[in-house]
C-alpha cells in the first residue's frame, strides 16, 4: 500500500487571514507531503507495507513511527479546522467541557497554556479517555494519543511550521487564531 497526501477539505487560501495560504503551503504542502514521502520509502519492503496508519502507529518505533505519526497526526489537524464553523463547542461536547472545566472559556485557557507550554515542538490534544472523561495533553515531537489509548478529539500543532511565517515565534498569537478555525462539527463527531 502507498500512502498519498490527503486532500484538504478546503482551499488553500481558505483559512485566512487567521492562517495564510503561505503557512498553508509550507505546512501542508511540504512537511506534511514530506512525512507521507518517508513513510512510504521507509516500509518499504517491511512487515508495515500493508498495514494501515494506526497499526503502524500503535506498532513501530523510530522513524517508522514518527513519520506515520505525523502522517496521521496532520491529516487529523487539517480535518479540525474550518474556514465556516460554529465558533463554540454544542451538544454533548459542550456540556462534557462545562462538567470538566465549569466553562468553555476556561476549557480554552487551560487548552492554551498546555499547548504555548508545550516544551519543543509537538502538539496540544483534546482528548476522550476510556472512562469517557475528558482530558488535554501534550505530546513531543510526533507522539499522538493513538499510542497510549486515548481517543483524540481536537489536535493543535504547536510544531513552529505551523506558525512561524504568520506569528513568528509567538505561539500565544497563533492559539488565538487557532480558536477562530476550530471545526466543532468535527470535534463533536469525534466525541460521540
Amino acid at each position: 500500500m502507498e500512502y498519498s497526501l490527503p486532500v484538504l477539505p478546503y482551499e488553500l487560501d481558505a483559512l485566512e487571514p487567521y492562517i495564510s495560504k503561505e503557512t498553508v503551503e509550507f505546512h501542508y504542502g511540504k512537511h506534511h507531503k514530506a512525512y507521507v514521502e518517508n513513510l512510504n520509502i521507509l516500509i518499504k519492503g517491511t512487515g508495515f507495507e500493508n498495514s494501515s496508519l494506526e497499526d503502524i502507529i500503535k506498532n513501530a518505533s523510530g522513524p517508522i513511527f514518527n513519520n506515520a505519526a505525523q502522517v496521521w497526526n496532520h491529516s487529523f489537524y487539517w480535518m479540525g479546522l474550518e474556514p465556516s464553523t460554529p465558533e463554540i463547542p454544542f451538544g454533548k461536547l459542550a456540556k462534557a467541557i462545562d462538567t470538566k472545566w465549569g466553562s468553555y472559556e476556561a476549557f480554552v485557557a487551560d487548552f492554551s497554556r498546555v499547548a504555548v507550554g508545550t516544551f519543543g515542538s509537538g502538539w496540544a490534544w483534546l482528548v476522550k479517555k476510556a472512562d469517557g472523561s475528558l482530558e488535554i495533553e501534550s505530546t513531543s515531537n510526533a507522539g499522538t494519543p493513538l499510542a497510549t489509548g486515548s481517543k483524540p478529539l481536537l489536535a493543535c500543532d504547536v510544531w513552529e511550521h505551523a506558525y512561524y511565517i504568520d506569528c513568528r515565534n509567538a505561539r500565544s498569537h497563533y492559539l488565538h487564531s487557532f480558536w477562530r478555525l476550530v471545526n466543532w462539527e468535527f470535534v463533536e463527531k469525534n466525541f460521540e
